[in-house]
């Protein structure tokens, strides 16, 4: 069975979860003590009966947008009022694609700054607001990237002794074909990736010629992909930059870390 041994030879120290893809409660068969569920809009939010009996096993992070009605703890945070005091949140800006026209206007650091009142054990999401989130001395909750090992050293050289957790899509497998249909899209939306792509390139496994040489490449920058030991080894050298804790999101879905 690919379960126990499979995570523990990639080194993962949580699991980040969506709700549209999965049952988040059965994620605690995995042997990780942390769960991050991902937000993808409110009426995808977990129930706090399942939020209570994941935390009962162990620790629990919630995504919340803070300018989303709902999460806003200057406005509207009836959302979070129901989440148990188990869970902990992970504050982040919130993706434009799930805010509406007022919630991307409201400003994002007195709102980082009021929740973390509430919850000092909270991460706080860099991705598009990198210099608020390290002014609030949180957690750190970082998106794997090609240049976030030279980022991690240089941010403990200059002395930031705080948490930091980085977030990758995972692939343990050394199946390219695999690998590109499970995040050929998602690393084809980086930038430095998108430009060197032919215009109207295939970014699944049908992708051919210099698409396909691009993805495979910026897989292993943007994804922890291949062998559960070839991961394990990143995973270390992660660490050994800086990370303190290594999130992976299932890119081939939850199974794949089961089966």
């Amino acid at each position: 069975m690919l379960t126990e041994h499979t995570v523990a030879r990639a080194g993962l120290d949580a699991i980040a979860l969506k709700p549209t893809e999965c049952a988040v409660e059965t994620a605690r068969v995995l042997p990780v003590d942390t769960l991050a569920i991902d937000y993808e809009g409110r009426e995808h939010v977990p129930s706090a009966e399942t939020l209570r009996s994941l935390a009962r096993e162990g620790s629990v992070y919630l995504t919340t947008p803070v300018r989303a009605d709902g999460f806003d703890p200057l406005g509207d945070d009836s959302l979070w009022t129901d989440v148990p005091d188990a869970v902990s949140r992970i504050l982040v800006a919130g993706h434009p694609g799930y805010l509406t026209e007022t919630e991307r206007e409201r400003t994002v650091a007195p709102r980082f700054g009021r929740a973390l009142e509430s919850d000092p054990d909270a991460w706080v999401g860099t991705e598009s607001v990198e210099r608020i989130a390290m002014a609030t001395g949180a957690t750190q909750y970082d998106l794997l990237s090609r240049t976030t090992e030279q980022e991690l050293q240089a941010l403990r050289t200059a002395g930031f002794g705080g948490e930091i957790a980085v977030y990758a899509p995972t692939v343990l497998t050394t199946d390219d074909d695999a690998i590109l249909d499970a995040v050929g899209e998602y690393v084809a939306r980086r930038r430095p990736v998108s430009r060197k792509l032919p215009d109207g390139a295939a970014t699944d496994s049908s992708a051919s010629a210099r698409a396909r040489e691009v993805l495979l490449a910026a897989a292993t920058e943007y994804a922890l992909v291949g062998s559960p030991e070839a991961v394990g080894e990143r995973v270390e050298r992660l660490r050994d930059s800086g990370a303190t804790t290594v999130v992976g999101y299932p890119a081939q879905g939850l199974e794949s870390l089961r089966s």
